[in-house]
């Protein structure tokens, strides 16, 4: 589902433009990266505003705003966020999307980069984009996660890509059931049970062992992880289906982490559902590429021979 930037500049305020930015200032391509990004933007009279802990490492003009890292709002009247970084950054950025609605817009600057709509020698091009509104939104599925443990919630979370039940000790596996809708479907000793997005296929998940699915597809993934049975393989789900992976209470405590970023402790018994996020992440988009060519190039995959369909 998309919409125009025209739509999205409507939530800027009417004074002016703001663009919010986030980097990886630990890397020095990203802090050149944001030098250049920032002085075209404010070059074409867009207001540009980061967190004060990251603008004691940019080299940046007095006009740039700086906000507390903590603040409530820190995107409030920002248009788009603009993210400078590899996958972790990426991540991270998309905590700020999801709790504000503003769009993300991705620059990858590490290895892979799925989430990312440009690579480091575009950001001319990011620019431009950015001051003529030339970019859509597209909206991804996200994962509401709920911990149970002894009939009571303790923790809830969410995730982009994945979450990620873990055993702990390596060299004890971490004995589970999984559940879809209410019914049992298999159980078995394994290292983990990954349960993606389609988003989230080309992360975690792939490297288990998972399918790749195009994000236009609606579905949920549960994918293990060096699984001790016969019968583990991924499973794709309905986006209404209800996913529940249960530690069995004999087995040593476990770890769910979301993302990659967020962690909990799992403990021995505990119940660990996840359903379909009530909150997308919001991406811009500069390219009308298909995700097949993304996939191509992202992976590097040898396509040379293909003649195509005949004409």
């Amino acid at each position: 589902m998309t919409e125009t930037a025209a739509t999205e500049a409507t939530r800027a305020t009417p004074a002016a433009r703001t663009v919010f930015l986030l980097a990886h200032t630990g890397r020095p391509a990203a802090i050149r990266s944001a030098e250049l990004v920032v002085q075209g933007l404010l070059r074409n009279g867009l207001g540009v505003r980061v967190l004060e802990a990251e603008a004691e490492d940019l080299p940046l003009p007095a006009a740039v705003e700086t906000v507390p890292d903590a603040a409530p709002g820190v995107l409030d009247g920002c248009e788009l966020l603009i993210v400078l970084g590899g996958d972790g950054t990426l991540l991270r950025g998309a905590e700020f999307s999801r709790a504000s609605g503003v769009p993300m817009l991705g620059v990858n600057l590490g290895r892979v980069g799925f989430l990312a709509e440009a690579e480091r020698d575009d950001l001319d091009k990011v620019v431009d984009r950015v001051v003529s509104r030339a970019y859509e939104v597209e909206e991804r599925m996200t994962l509401d996660v709920v911990v149970h443990s002894n009939g009571d919630i303790v923790h809830r979370d969410w995730a982009l890509n994945e979450a990620a039940v873990q055993k702990v000790s390596p060299e004890r596996i971490l004995e589970v059931v999984l559940e879809i809708d209410g019914r049992p479907v298999t159980g078995f000793g394994c290292d983990g049970i990954v349960c993606a997005t389609p988003t989230g296929s080309t992360a975690y998940a792939f490297s288990a062992g998972g399918p790749v699915v195009w994000p236009e597809v609606e579905a949920l993934l549960m994918v293990p992880i060096s699984a001790h049975a016969l019968f583990a393989k991924p499973l794709v789900t309905s986006p209404t289906s209800t996913l529940a992976v249960e530690v069995q209470p004999h087995t040593p405590h476990g770890v769910l982490w979301c993302d990659g970023r967020r962690t909990v402790e799992l403990p021995s018994g505990a119940r660990v559902v996840v359903r379909r996020g009530a909150v997308p992440v919001r991406l811009a988009r500069l390219h009308h590429a298909s995700f097949t060519d993304r996939l191509v190039a992202k992976f590097a995959l040898p396509v040379s021979g293909w003649r195509g369909a005949p004409h």
